[in-house]
């Protein structure tokens, strides 16, 4: 057994974030940060699109970033969280300049400000089109400043560990004690006992296989927040890029950010027809849910399996300037951005929903904490407006931080019981990836970009069969990466199926056939 102060799992900007502020204040304690792959693989490193924060007060406003970030959401957003966090998000990202990340800056010195779907007003900071890339380059370099830091890579976070876990006839408040750990290399099983945990374990795409997130994003933390009994919200809000990169393939999709339709790209159906403006008076700028049901709809019409991006009329020079990793990605897979379009489809991007959080980044187990896209704080609502996850990242952290540095109390160490590592090993490495893109399968065609109960329904039966044959597995086996990934992707696809099936309007990211659009009776889908 490891004991611990703060236990991090996860290396994306929200976890680095609080790893670096929390080292910093409390430089006699330690702080352990656990990720199942390289330290620097999390979505952050793939986020293409920028931040949106408030930098020109003349031209933008706090109230217009407010009121465009609630037309996204449809109604459910926290307005509350949603002040504090684009109010605070200057601050935030001054903060990460200090540290050392480098942003697009004007002729003048001053942040070049881009303008992406569903934001009435320049406010996006960049780094070219790579802007994850820089926060998670410029956080790794910070941790190591910090010799009270230490940054488990390749162990893989089984359960959480909690009161109720070590004695079941504990009837107290469910408390989090830190984490049940595997090795990854060595296969070995061992406990880290922490004051405070929290989970900053990104996002779920693999779930749904055709997505924008890596290999790593399946959802762990939120599977393991579940089975803890924490509180989740709002699963059934999926957003899907509306541009992604087809090339009619399975797996991870290369992201087309939004930000080439900002800067002026076009949509055109397979007749070449530009057709967002039959959907939205804002055309390629609409909300990304509104600019992937088109898309969906556009593909079922023709029949066709994409549409296309048509960036032929922009300069190749800016295009090459601006958007380099785009451009070198478009002319590997011989796409001529002077002369041809880029086919795209939607694919899985982002969870808005995720572990409930209160304001200060609090779930609903004590001393247990989570940050960046596992966490539902509020601030999406139903969709999330372009650019806002990365700064919710950043804020989430920083609240996390001071909540724990004023209030939190140091809870008493108790005694964990030892996992036993006297299990034979599931070599059948095969038969799990088979099941995985089974389930992929089922959550793209029955409860995807548009849904409707009886496929969400014949989806349930389907994923519980492979429940109840992967839990079987898990008992009875000894840790295997695959196994226990897919195990929490599951999880995660019940989650999503049953919120789904408990939703009886139509709202952002989620879009159901059968209910009446605009339906006025107000739902909320939560499960303990």
């Amino acid at each position: 057994m490891i004991k611990t102060n703060f236990l991090i799992i996860g290396s994306g900007a929200a976890g680095l974030t609080l790893a670096v502020k929390l080292a910093a204040k409390f430089s006699h304690k330690k702080v352990m940060v656990v990720t199942k792959a390289s330290q620097a693989e999390s979505n952050t490193k793939y986020a293409q699109g920028g931040i949106a924060a408030v930098f020109n007060l003349k031209k933008d406003s706090y109230q217009q970033h407010i009121q465009d970030t609630l037309k996204a959401g449809d109604g459910l957003c926290d307005k509350t969280v949603v002040e504090m966090v684009i109010k605070n998000g200057p601050l935030r990202l001054n903060e990460l300049i200090s540290w050392g990340a480098n942003f697009d800056t004007n002729p003048n010195g001053k942040l070049n400000l881009g303008k992406e779907g569903g934001h009435s007003k320049y406010r996006i900071i960049h780094h070219k089109d790579a802007t994850g890339n820089e926060i998670e380059h410029t956080l790794l370099k910070r941790i190591k400043k910090f010799k009270n830091i230490q940054v488990l890579p390749h162990h893989f976070a089984i359960d959480l560990l909690t009161n109720r876990l070590v004695n079941k006839k504990d009837r107290k408040e469910i408390a989090c004690q830190g984490a049940y750990i595997a090795d990854q290399i060595s296969g070995d099983f061992f406990t880290i006992q922490a004051d405070f945990t929290t989970l900053a374990s990104g996002g779920i795409g693999q779930v749904y296989g055709h997505t924008t997130n890596p290999k790593v994003a399946t959802g762990d933390g939120i599977a393991m927040a579940y089975r803890a009994k924490a509180k989740v919200k709002d699963m059934e809000f999926i957003q899907f890029h509306p541009t992604a990169f087809y090339d009619g393939k399975n797996g991870v999709s290369f992201l087309i950010s939004e930000a080439l339709r900002g800067y002026g790209a076009y949509l055109r159906n397979k007749n070449g027809e530009r057709f967002m403006l039959n959907y939205d008076t804002r055309a390629e700028l609409a909300s990304r849910d509104i600019v992937s049901r088109a898309i969906h709809s556009e593909m079922k019409k023709l029949k066709h399996n994409n549409v296309y991006l048509d960036c032929t009329h922009l300069s190749i020079d800016d295009l090459r300037l601006k958007f380099p990793t785009i451009y070198r990605t478009c002319i590997s897979k011989n796409i001529d951005l002077k002369k041809d379009w880029i086919p795209v489809v939607p694919a899985a991007h982002y969870l808005c929903g995720g572990i409930m959080v209160d304001i200060n980044g609090k779930t609903s187990l004590k001393n247990l904490f989570a940050c960046g896209e596992c966490a539902r704080t509020g601030l999406h609502g139903a969709n999330r407006l372009a650019s806002n996850s990365l700064l919710e990242a950043l804020v989430y952290a920083d609240r996390i931080f001071k909540y724990i540095n004023k209030k939190a109390v140091i809870p008493h160490p108790v005694s964990v019981e030892v996992i036993s590592n006297d299990l034979p090993i599931y070599g059948n490495l095969e038969s799990i990836m088979q099941k995985r893109i089974e389930l992929q399968y089922i959550m793209r065609n029955y409860a995807g970009v548009v849904r409707n109960y009886y496929d969400l329904k014949i989806a349930a039966l389907q994923v519980e069969k492979l429940h109840k044959t992967t839990e079987k597995l898990f008992q009875e086996y000894k840790f295997n990466a695959a196994l226990y990934e897919f195990r929490n992707m599951i999880e995660v696809a019940r989650l999503i199926i049953e919120h789904s099936l408990n939703r009886n309007e139509n709202k952002g990211g989620y879009f159901n056939k059968d209910n009446a659009i605009d339906s006025p009776i107000k739902t909320e889908s939560s499960i303990e």
